[in-house]
């Protein structure tokens, strides 16, 4: 084919253009960060050959040895970084280096804001990591030859990063990607061996095979000429360890090279909160390497992105995001695994099914429930730290991890009534804790909001009684409190659902008082019941309340208006659930309503009433409008 026919011009996309200009105007403060991301780019492509090899016996050809090689060309102003790893196809070309092919980009995007733009370094997070090249070149070329792929069928990928690629067919003579920089003019310490020699001892010391760089000294020996004509073959060295990390024993590896192992695998700049690194040796042979990150990437609430560890077996690496050996919520964790009992050739789909699977995934759930359990206990503030971005995440496994439930409970953290703040830093330990002698249930609100939960009515006889309360208001608290009836052998009550059963901190007294109220205002009871009869299964005489005139409350068993207001928000099926309306006999308007029973305005004032309930409640009327009305009608008169 012709050159013409095969050298096309293309746009990039959308979001490729954005990611781009933000690179381009420093979206990484460290520079230096752009060989990192292309070692490491190398070492996977290395990582994908092993394991396609095992499949493809022509793959590897005469040339098993893989490795990395920088090389530099100071006249031409280029740094070219070259592996014989799996290589790209033209069709890989094209999707891996002009699309991201990641949900939620374009969103993140849009959402950065200027100060974020100025210091945020989450450019590996969504695999894009190949773009940091134009941070310092202002032209990159990009030459590769698939593994199995004749000479001819190379092909050429270059772009200044200004919006357009140029993709071509070349002839390249061996197997890999050789991705080229024309750096630009301020930018040529990255010619200088030294320079790179230190960047790479910095980040990429853990890189399993070797990064090669041409020897320092090349002179001849002293007494020897070289020929006019003599070409010199340049010599290499490797100028990294070249040593699997997780391989190495924990008393050879120090604090740094684990922090710089997180960033090569999880693409994070930022460091790791802690980590946890095991072998074990027995039944079952592993070695597990696992981190938690500090802060939470921007796609956390994507339940279907990739996630999970990567998995090695017998050092050959398999797969890149191994989910089946953690669970959904811990999708933070990063990290990886190399077996020593799985097949080679293993697939997905054999990993499903797999009893070796199971008891690895057992294995890994305990060593990070164990290290969430070690930096609540001894690391608080860290810990704090790490509830505060992924609090939400973790309480899920409530309802997706019955074995570990109780552990998990006991890893939560809540605001409550004994706290000026919202701080959710209340265990369910530290409440129990500080239970009243008397007291033999947990008691929580769901709400909205912190404000919501903090002035709902439902607190009014817990508040007058000193009872703590737990404020829940995290969109997943209504759901997975679902999944938790008890803790440590003591029951879980949310204060806004069925009777009121306050135990031994209720008097027989008071019990006596609202049975009394409920024969003597029977009638306003059933006249309220009558107005209401499409809204409420019942109508009570309220022992919960001290301030407010009304209440909603659902019934035991019963769907809150809250949670019915999330399902219906889903698209989800809601069934018909009335809540129990209570009544404050003791406050005004209540008295008032009962005194005005036969007035015109009677069915609005239970209205209005109710409506005030239900916003207390929830925060939400389904018809603002008509409360409106009524009101404005009621105080118009």
């Amino acid at each position: 084919m012709s050159e013409t026919i095969n050298k096309e011009t293309h746009s990039f996309q959308t979001e490729v253009k954005q990611l781009l200009n933000l690179m381009i105007h420093s979206l990484y403060s460290n520079k230096e960060i752009f060989l990192r991301e292309l070692i490491s780019n190398a070492a996977d492509a290395a990582d994908k050959l092993r394991f396609e090899a095992l499949s493809h016996d022509d793959y590897f050809g005469n040339d098993s040895d893989l490795k990395i090689r920088i090389t530099t060309d100071k006249e031409a102003g280029t740094l070219t970084i070259a592996d014989n790893g799996i290589g790209m196809t033209r069709d890989d070309v094209m999707n891996n280096l002009g699309t991201i092919a990641r949900s939620g980009t374009s969103e993140f995007l849009k959402a950065m804001t200027k100060e974020q733009q100025a210091d945020s370094n989450l450019i590996g997070q969504f695999g894009v990591g190949f773009y940091s090249a134009f941070i310092v070149a202002d032209e990159v070329e990009v030459r590769s030859r698939h593994a199995g792929a004749k000479p001819e069928d190379a092909v050429s990928w270059v772009s200044r990063g200004e919006g357009e690629f140029s993709i071509e067919s070349i002839e390249k003579s061996d197997r890999g990607t050789e991705i080229i920089l024309h750096l630009k003019d301020d930018e040529k310490e990255f010619l200088e061996p030294w320079r790179l020699r230190s960047i790479i001892g910095k980040y990429s010391d853990h890189i399993s095979l070797p990064v090669e760089m041409e020897k320092v000294d090349m002179a001849a020996p002293e007494g020897e000429d070289k020929e006019e004509d003599e070409v010199v073959v340049p010599e290499f060295e490797a100028v990294n360890k070249a040593t699997a990390l997780w391989t190495r024993a924990k008393s050879e590896i120090n604090e740094e090279e684990y922090k710089e192992f997180y960033k090569h695998i999880s693409h994070d700049y930022g460091e790791p909160l802690t980590w946890a690194h095991n072998k074990v040796e027995g039944k079952q042979e592993y070695t597990s390497l696992l981190y938690l990150p500090k802060k939470a990437p921007f796609d956390l609430w994507n339940r279907d992105k990739p996630r999970g560890v990567k998995l090695y077996v017998q050092r050959v690496f398999i797969m890149d995001d191994a989910e089946q050996f953690l669970p959904v919520y811990l999708r933070m964790v990063r990290g990886v695994l190399d077996s020593n009992d799985l097949p080679l050739n293993v697939s997905r789909e054999i990993l499903q099914d797999s009893a070796a699977t199971t008891s690895l995934r057992n294995a890994c759930v305990k060593r990070v429930l164990s290290m969430l359990e070690k930096l609540a206990k001894s690391q608080k503030e860290d810990y704090q730290e790490f509830w505060n971005e992924f609090g939400s995440v973790l309480k899920e496994g409530l309802a997706e991890d019955h074995s570990n439930r109780e552990k998990v409970a006991g890893l939560m953290r809540f605001a409550s009534t004994n706290q000026d703040s919202d701080e959710q830093s209340v265990s369910l330990k530290d409440y129990i804790e500080r239970m009243k002698p008397e007291q033999d249930k947990i008691y929580y609100i769901v709400a909205d909001n912190y404000a919501t939960a903090k002035s709902s009515p439902h607190l009014e006889i817990y508040r007058k009684k000193g009872v703590e309360v737990l404020l829940m208001t995290d969109r997943v608290d209504e759901w997975a409190m679902g999944h938790l009836t008890e803790f440590d052998g003591k029951k879980l009550q949310a204060v806004t659902h069925g009777e009121l059963d306050l135990g031994g901190l209720e008097s027989e007294e008071d019990k006596k008082a609202v049975e009394k109220a409920t024969e003597e205002k029977s009638d306003l009871i059933e006249k309220i019941k009558t107005q209401l009869a499409d809204k409420v299964s019942e109508v009570k005489i309220s022992a919960r309340l001290d301030e407010s005139p009304a209440c909603v409350v659902a019934s035991d068993g019963g769907m809150s208006i809250q949670m019915a207001r999330m399902m219906k928000a889903a698209g989800q099926f809601v069934p018909e659930s009335k809540p129990i309306f209570e009544i404050n006999i003791e406050h005004q308007l209540v008295k008032q309503l009962e005194s005005d029973m036969a007035d015109e305005d009677f069915a609005d004032w239970v209205s209005v009433l109710f409506d005030q309930a239900v916003l207390a409640d929830s925060g939400h009327l389904d018809d603002p409008a008509a409360f409106t009305q009524r009101l404005n009608r009621l105080l118009t008169k």
